[in-house]
Parts: structure tokens; sequence; C-alpha cells
């Protein structure tokens, strides 16, 4: 990869002649690994030109950086990074805490909390990775996708690849989602109602800004999604965690004052439980009589590979109070950030003019591809490979737990990708899932889907998503043993 020209300019700091200060502007950049051995310099003509200075200054510096093997010459070709120059050191160039900025007085005592899990990078090497939520390449349909993305690239969509549409959406998007998606939760909407966004998270992020904050008083699921819960803390709301059971979020332990309830019916985060029809109408009835509002997070609900879903909580809504979040990314792959707000209009109006304020609107081309992708039957191509594969792997992992003893705390009715877990009582699941690693085995620890500063530390979350069901064998077979041996 050739260093261009503009690469370098004159430090009004240096001293010293335009020769040396030349020489040290290249010393200085392969020092700081910015230039790399066998990267070709630019030629002594162009750097002279950029630099406003006579070719034979550049010649004389490149000749005294061949003499020290920084650089090599390689006749016509040019000048290159030799590969015996000084390796940058391994340290940073500008270490933490240098400058003069009191960084800690302008940010505040505040902290952001995490986000809950973090995985390894090279998580896809692992032969055992049962995590949650990747894509599996042996199942995604990356042909079609690729070809939806070079239609979107097309003159006819050059509108909407390139234009700044403010905070509108892909027109085409919106209609499947109005037609085709939200039909098959029951629930009927309008453009005006629809809000496309940066995946779940950024819909609920948008939600949590608009109906919590400073004096409010929210509630959310215990255990439960901990990015959600970060988004609520960092509104500055009192938090109301409601522990779930067998059927998830009871609606009778909602305390008085709560303004808003954020919880998962269909597929509850993380335990996978489903909320019952007699228990959803009850918290419609008693969102209706107090007052308040419930964000339904409907994430899988498109693998119901054991049997149909139940409707979803908005679809029972007959008095505008569901505001319902939807997803994309986690059916097609997480990367693609794209997911959908569905709410009364005033609602939709206010989170189209806060998401106008911070990003106007997620990519065009994105939402075109993934318009045809839609549109053009792939995505449900995709929908009935994935259930099946995941059927199949549910399977696998049913025998290999019973198999060797483990025991399920939560599983979802209808499929879904995941089972929530539970070790013996005392054992460390996050201590555990540090020595599974050196095995090739990843698990999720429990302990950050509850709200508690002193969490249940037995929990765990098996996914099979992203490991083929030849693998789930073994892998159930080293958590055990794991597990067994403490």
């Amino acid at each position: 990869m050739p260093i261009t020209p503009d690469s370098f300019f004159f430090d009004p700091s240096t001293e010293g002649t335009l020769q040396a200060r030349i020489r040290q502007m290249v010393a200085q950049g392969i020092l700081a690994g910015r230039f790399r051995p066998g990267e070709r310099l630019p030629s002594s003509r162009k750097l002279a030109t950029h630099l406003g200075v006579s070719r034979i200054t550049v010649t004389l510096a490149y000749t005294e950086l061949l003499a020290d093997d920084y650089i090599t010459s390689r006749g016509r070709s040019g000048y290159f990074v030799s590969e015996n120059a000084p390796e940058p050191p391994a340290f940073p160039a500008n270490p933490a805490g240098s400058g003069s900025v009191d960084w800690p007085r302008l940010l505040g005592s505040s902290t952001v909390p995490a986000l809950g899990h973090s995985k390894p990078a090279d998580w896809s090497s692992y032969r055992f990775p049962f995590i949650y939520g990747q894509a599996d390449p042996s199942l995604f349909d990356a042909a079609n996708w690729r070809l939806c993305a070079l239609q979107a690239l097309g003159k006819r969509d050059f509108e909407s690849l390139t234009a700044d549409q403010f905070d509108a959406d892909d027109a085409r998007l919106v209609e499947f989602i109005v037609r085709q998606t939200l039909p098959r939760r029951g629930i009927l909407a309008g453009p005006s109602e629809i809000l496309v966004t940066l995946g779940a998270q950024n819909a609920l992020w948008l939600t949590a800004q608009i109906l919590a904050g400073p004096g409010r008083h929210a509630a959310l699921e215990d255990p439960g999604y901990p990015a959600l819960r970060s988004i609520l803390t960092q509104t500055g709301c009192t938090l109301h965690p409601i522990a779930v059971d067998a059927d998830g979020l009871p609606p009778e332990a909602l305390p008085s004052g709560v303004s808003v309830v954020f919880t998962t019916p269909s597929h509850q985060c993380p335990t996978s439980t489903t909320m019952s029809l007699d228990r959803r109408q009850a918290l419609l009835d008693l969102a209706e009589a107090r007052d308040l509002l419930i964000v339904e997070d409907d994430y899988e609900f498109e693998m119901s590979f054991l049997k149909p879903p139940s409707p979803a909580l908005k679809s029972l809504d007959r008095s505008g109070r569901v505001i319902y979040v939807g997803s994309f990314s986690k059916s097609i792959f997480p990367g693609m950030r794209l997911g959908y707000l569905v709410g009364p209009e005033p609602f939709i109006r206010r989170a189209r003019a806060l998401r106008a304020s911070i990003l106007r609107h997620p990519p065009g081309h994105v939402q075109r591809t993934a318009a045809y992708f839609l549109s053009l039957g792939h995505y449900d191509a995709l929908i009935r490979r994935t259930s099946r594969a995941f059927h199949d792997r549910r399977k696998v992992m049913d025998r290999a737990i019973a198999e060797h003893g483990l025991t399920v705390a939560g599983l979802g009715s209808y499929g879904g990708s995941s089972y929530w877990m539970r070790a013996p009582a005392g054992a460390d699941t996050g201590a555990l899932a540090a020595r599974l690693r050196e095995d090739g085995v990843l698990i999720e620890p429990g302990a950050p889907f509850f709200a508690s500063a002193r969490p249940p530390s037995q929990f765990y979350r098996l996914a099979y998503s992203s490991i083929p069901a030849a693998r789930i064998p073994e892998g159930v077979r080293l958590i055990a043993a794991a597990i067994a041996g403490g």
C-alpha cells in the first residue's frame, strides 16, 4: 500500500534544515507505526512538490534514511520502508492521562453502565460457541443479500441511496412492515405510526429518552436485558426491577407511581418464558386503570418452530398504550442494525424528531437493500431455513442436556435460540465461563441480567444459533464436566 504525499507536513515546532526535518518526518512515521515495512514512500519528485522544496533536498533526506536502514531502494520501483526499520514501541504514543485537560472534573462523577455481556472478537474461532445473537454463515443467504445490495445501488434507486431524506424512512421498507411484518403479529398500523431505527437497542433508547427521565418511574423485568437497564439508568429515572416468574412479568407486582413498563412478553429475556394471555390482558387493564404506558420488545417472534407464538401485546391493545419494538437484526444478521418502532402518531412524531437530531435516518442503502431482501421473498426463505436448523439443534440440545443432567431454568414454549440454565447452588458461572474458554467453550454467565448489586451467580445462558448440531453433544459434555468439577 503506497504512502501518499499528503501524509507529510512540516510541523512548525520542529527545528533544523529542511533536509533534517524531512528525515525526521519519515523516521517518526515509522517509529509511530503509521508507516509499515514494505510500504512504498512517495517519489522524491512528488514529495518535493507537495512540501514546496527542491527535489535534491528530499533526495538527500532519503539518502540518509537509506544509510540508517529506515528505508530501502528497489531500483526503478522507488523507496520503501525497510523490513529492518526500528519497530514501533509497545506503548501508545500519547499515554492515557497526558495533557492538561482535567477529564474527571469535566465529565463529572457519573459513569455509563456497561451494556452487559462481552464476547471475544474471535468468538467464531471457538469450537463450541454457545453464545446468543450471532449470525450463522452456513444459514445466511449471502448471495441474494449481495444481489439486493447491488440492485439498491442501481440508477432507479439512486435517490434512496444518495439523498438526505432528513427524517423520512424508506417507503418500500415501511410498506413491507405495514403489509407483511406487523399483520403476522396481529398488529394493524399505518406508515405514520412506524419509525425505522438502528436496531432494537436504538428503538429502546429513543423510547427511554421520551418516556423516562428524572422524576419518572420505570419498571423493567428482573432478570432482564442488561442494555435496557443501562439505557434507563442514564436517563436518571427511578428504576423498579420486577422479578419474573414462569409466566413472565406479574402485573400485580408493579408499584404505584410507575409511568412506563418495559417487557418482553412473548419471549422473556433471558428466561425465554411466555406471558400468558390472561396475564397480558391483566397488564393492559392495569395500564388503563393507572394511566401508564407499556413498551413491548417483541424479539425472536419469527423463530416459532415449536408452536405458533402468542399474539403480540400490541395486538390486544385497544387504547394506544403499547409501544412496540421490532428488529430485523436478530433474524437477518446483527451487524445490519435495523429495527422499528410502532406506536401512536404523537409518540412517533416525537421519536422521529429526536432521531433526526441525532442521526436523521438510518442509511438509505441499508434500508433499500433490506426492503428488496424482504419483498422478494428471501427473508421468508431465510426464516424457514433458520427455523428448521434451530429445531434440529434444539432436539440435539434437549438430548445432551438430559443425558448430562444439566438443569434448565427457563425455555421458550414456541422456539427461540437459547436456554436459560441453572448450575448447582453456590456455583459461580462467571468463573465457570472463564475455565470453559480454555476448552474452546463459550457460555454467557447470568449475573449481568440481574439488577441486584449482588446477583445470583448460578445462572447462565446457552444459545445454539451459531454452533453446528454435530458439536453440541461434546460441548454440553464439557460444560457438565466443568460444573461437576467445581
